[in-house]
């Protein structure tokens, strides 16, 4: 069976991601995210059965949500009180409608017949991935950039990706952007 990798995100705008992309120093124990491939995740797919694709992007295409403001605020890693595995912005506890976002998401990924995770969303920006054991200079970035803040960003759409993984790590390819607003007919069921 053909498959896509496939994960559904909120692009960031250029100045935000150059700001965000401003964080990253030389670390030995950090592979940062390139700038071109930040973005904030709503739902990671992964290996998607090619013909499902069209008609989850005909249930994408459909979701209803007004655009709305996130704030870019906050550094910290996940787990947070064990060894670091990703370094990540925050975009505060997020918006009521980012959450509806993702909720529609979800309704749409689970109404084509795909596994949706359902772990707490904790809405971020991966900025880096940690090596085992990293601390001592993960630990430092985190303090030096306790009090970071950046401006807030109008989402006015999501988009679906395709990744591909290499061994320089992921490629993503934008495969369809979904504008927020008002919507379109809902596909029949």
């Amino acid at each position: 069976m053909d498959t896509q990798r496939l994960f559904i995100a909120v692009p960031l705008p250029p100045a935000v991601r150059d700001l965000v992309a401003s964080l990253t120093v030389p670390l030995r124990e950090v592979r940062w995210t390139r700038d071109e491939q930040l973005h904030l995740t709503l739902r990671f797919l992964g290996d998607t059965p090619v013909e499902q694709i069209d008609p989850l992007c005909a249930r994408l295409a459909a979701i209803q949500v007004e655009p709305f403001l996130l704030p870019v605020e906050r550094v910290g890693a996940f787990p947070p009180k064990a060894s670091p595995r990703v370094i990540w912005v925050g975009v505060g506890s997020g918006h009521p409608r980012l959450h509806q976002l993702r909720q529609k998401i979800d309704d749409a990924v689970l109404a084509c017949g795909l596994d949706a995770d359902l772990r707490t969303f904790h809405p971020h920006i991966t900025l880096g991935r940690c090596q085992d054991g990293a601390r001592n200079g993960v630990q430092q970035w985190l303090r030096h950039h306790a009090d970071f803040a950046g401006p807030s960003f109008r989402v006015d759409a999501f988009e679906l990706y395709a990744s591909e993984l290499h061994s320089a790590g992921a490629i993503h390819h934008l495969r369809q952007r979904f504008p927020l607003g008002s919507g379109s007919t809902p596909p029949a069921p």
